[in-house]
This record gives C-alpha cells, structure tokens and sequence, in this order.
C-alpha cells in the first residue's frame, strides 16, 4: 500500500517554476529521501504535500486523501518537523508536547502518557520539566522531532531535521529516526542535502535538482548505475588539453575536473587504471597523486545534476545560525 502518491507535480511562483512535474510514491512504513541542493524544490514538495501549499498542476494524496480536496483529512494523518526550530523556548518540554497535544484534542491524560513515552524514547526525560532555553540545540532539535509524533501520524514529514547539527548530534538523531520508524511504524519522507544521511538512513532516495527528479533508487542501486569504479588524478599541468585526451580513451565512460582533480568513471577500474596511466605518460603528463574508489551519492549526484551537492551546503549551514541568532537576540 502506498502511503504518499504523487502525479506530475508542478508549483510555479509566478515565473518562477520551483516544482517541475514531479511523480513518485512512497510505500507504508518506508523511509524515503529528497536529496538535493538548496533551492532544488525539496521544502516546496513538503509544503505540498503537508498542504500548506495548493499545487499549480498535477496531483498528490498522503494517507489516501487527496492533498487539494481534502486538506483536513490530510493534516490529521501527518506530522510536520520543519527545518526551522519550532518549540517554545518560554515553556518546558512538557509542556511544549501538551501544547502540541491540545491542537489536536488528545485527552490530556492520554497526552502525557504519550508524551513521556516519546521523551524516554529520545532521551529527554529527565529534562522535561525544564524550560526550552536551557537545551542544547541538539536537544532542542529532538523535542522538534517528536513534537510531530504527538498525535501518532501515519506519515512524518522531517525537512533538512540536522540541518546545522555537528556531526556527533546529527548521528544522534539518526538513531532516533531509526528508533522512532521501529518502534511507530510511521512512514517518514526526510529531505536531505547530506549525502551520508540519505545513505545511511533511507530505504530509497530521490535525487532532485532545479524542481526535476533525476532519479530514484535504494543507495546501492543509484552507486550501481555508475556501472563501475571511480579513479581521482592530480596531474602537474603542461599544457595538454587532458580532458579531451581522456575522453578519447576507450573504456572511460566521463570526466570530470574538480579543483585540479581528474575524475574517471570508468568500467574496470583494476584494468583501466594502468592503462590511464600509460596514456598519461605517454603525453608527457606527470602524475602526482592517483587513487581508486568505489562510486558513492557524490559521484552520482554529479553524474546526475553534473553538480556537487557539497557546494550549497555552507549557506544552508550560515542561514541556519543566523536564524538561531535571531531567535536569541528577540528571547
């Protein structure tokens, strides 16, 4: 049974088309990824699907309810954990779930029943009655989380839910989406721009980019597509047109250069390697560096986006602290 179905999706903001005929569907109990750069229409898709937003075109339905016609039906079958942070720092973490409990009128005992299971789940117990402003934001992050999981939603939207975490915090958090799906059953849609996060955490992963999904796949399916191995080459330059040389070896499948490293997506790269090297040699081109890897979501989201995804992370990161800083300087 599929928990989300979605039909050539389009979302225009005037001229601009952010969602660009979108298809896909999610199975009940998956955990699906939407992997892709700032701005490629991931949060779009979200609000779509959450109906905080109405479609230009196409069709959606989350938990069997169509997003456009019945939007009510939609929001009580759905939890929403967005990138920005929205507990209250003014109240403690109870409260902040009771809160949430009483949006959708769950009876107050069975309220916080509900909620001590889920700060036991992530740990927070034992800073429950303590107010928000003194959590660390890796604390603060996890409230978030199972704030959206007060009214046992069917499907758990989690948009960018490490966005700005260090990286001891954001494995943290991954447990506990691990935990949350093993332990609920919810069916969780996570968009990423974390090339490990999408590998570690997804059953499937949808690579979008500029409102187009490129591609969907488990992350050893997308990583097989690449139909091979990956050879890296720091080279001491001497004028040769080096790309257009290796593009002409047979057996190399694409080139890429990034920051004066070559890279080969090749066939067999334990054949391939020392030809490459023969060629090179023979052309007068010193190598100062080779190495040899399998394919990983980076290669093939530059294979796909002819991009890497790495290159908009910094600025999602600073917009995530000056939100941070923001909400300090007005507490």
């Amino acid at each position: 049974m599929e928990s989300i179905v979605v039909e050539g999706l389009v979302k225009k903001f005037g001229d601009f088309t952010a969602v660009n005929g979108v298809s896909f569907s999610v199975g009940e109990g998956e955990l699906f990824g939407f992997l892709g750069p700032n701005g490629a229409g991931k949060t779009t898709t979200i609000n779509i699907l959450t109906t905080l937003l109405k479609p230009t075109a196409g069709k959606a339905t989350v938990a069997g309810y169509d997003v456009s016609t019945h939007p009510h039906q939609v929001r009580k079958r759905v939890g929403l954990v967005p990138q920005e942070l929205t507990v209250d720092d003014d109240l403690t973490g109870m409260e902040n779930l009771m809160l949430q409990a009483g949006l959708y009128h769950i009876p107050r005992s069975e309220a916080r029943r509900r909620a001590l299971e889920l700060l036991d789940l992530v740990g927070l117990r034992e800073f429950a009655d303590k107010r928000v402003e003194t959590y660390s934001g890796g604390m603060r992050k996890r409230l978030d989380l199972i704030a959206g999981l007060m009214h046992e939603p069917e499907v758990l939207f989690l948009d960018e839910p490490t966005l700005g975490l260090d990286v001891a915090t954001r494995a943290a958090i991954w447990d506990y989406i691990r935990r949350l799906r093993k332990e609920t059953g919810t069916t969780v849609f996570l968009t990423t721009h974390y090339m490990d996060e999408a590998d570690n955490l997804c059953d499937r992963i949808a690579i979008i980019d500029r409102g187009v999904i490129k591609a969907i796949d488990t992350g050893e399916g997308l990583k097989a597509r690449l139909g091979g191995d990956i050879i890296e080459l720091e080279l001491v330059e001497n004028g040769l047109d080096v790309v257009r040389l290796l593009e002409g070896v047979e057996g190399i499948r694409r080139v890429y250069v990034d920051g004066g490293v070559y890279r080969l997506t090749v066939e067999r790269g334990d054949k391939m390697l020392p030809h490459v090297l023969e060629v090179l040699i023979q052309r007068g081109v010193a190598v100062k560096r080779v190495s040899m890897k399998r394919p990983s979501l980076d290669e093939v989201f530059l294979e796909f986006t002819g991009r890497k995804l790495r290159e908009e992370s910094g600025s999602w990161e600073d917009t995530f602290r000056r939100r941070m800083v923001l909400r300090r300087m007005r507490a």
